[in-house]
């Protein structure tokens, strides 16, 4: 499976955040919605960090 881009990490996060305000939503959907944003958002924050990483190494070569 190819790496998934930064931009459809945050979309995928920002739907997530949209479900979990619907009102008739379900503790236990709540649940896993919660746990699927924050592992969304944890890879982006992952593949963020990289970026500073590749553009600093560039900066000092």
């Amino acid at each position: 499976m190819a790496k998934e881009k930064f931009e459809t990490k945050l979309e995928s996060a920002k739907k997530i955040l949209e479900t979990l305000m619907n009102p008739e939503i379900t503790l236990e959907e709540s649940v896993k919605a919660y746990e699927k944003g924050m592992s969304e958002l944890t890879e982006a924050q992952k593949m963020l960090e990289d970026a500073v990483i590749k553009i600093n190494e560039i900066k000092s070569n």
